[in-house]
């Protein structure tokens, strides 16, 4: 579990389900360093954005709310309370069907929609948020 979401829990949270970040949503990344390595090392740039991108974010569901965190330095997180997740949309390309990542648009009660892009198989995020709100929260 990444150390954000573990800071951020409050008494009687646990988590539910955990996201992880496709390396293969990097690909654009991947590729461009693998063409420019050559030149005076330029694609190790593109190497350490994709590792960054990586490492720095993470996404889960508690028990009582998701949370997503984006960033090394600048850092942008969404947390919304699952009671007032209103929809959950999967944005998949013909890359991100073969592939199996793709973005979570979480769209909450009075909130704008927040995307949470790259993530490794999307739909059984979805599922599982869905099921656990389902069985927990629905009257």
């Amino acid at each position: 579990m990444g150390k954000y979401i573990n800071s951020q829990l409050i008494n009687n949270e646990k988590v539910i389900y955990e996201g992880q970040t496709s390396l293969l949503s990097q690909w654009p990344l991947l590729l461009l360093g693998i063409i420019t390595v050559a030149i005076g090392g330029l694609g190790l740039i593109f190497f350490a954005l994709i590792a960054i991108r990586y490492f720095t974010t993470e996404l889960a569901f508690t028990n009582k709310r998701l949370v997503a965190k984006f960033g090394l330095i600048a850092r942008q997180t969404v947390e919304l309370k699952l009671e007032k997740i209103e929809s959950v949309q999967v944005k998949q390309g013909v890359i991100g069907r073969i592939l199996n990542y793709g973005t979570l648009i979480i769209g909450g009660a009075g909130n704008p929609q927040a995307p949470i892009p790259g993530i490794s198989t999307p739909m059984a995020f979805k599922r599982a948020l869905q099921e656990f709100t389902d069985q927990n929260i629905d009257p």
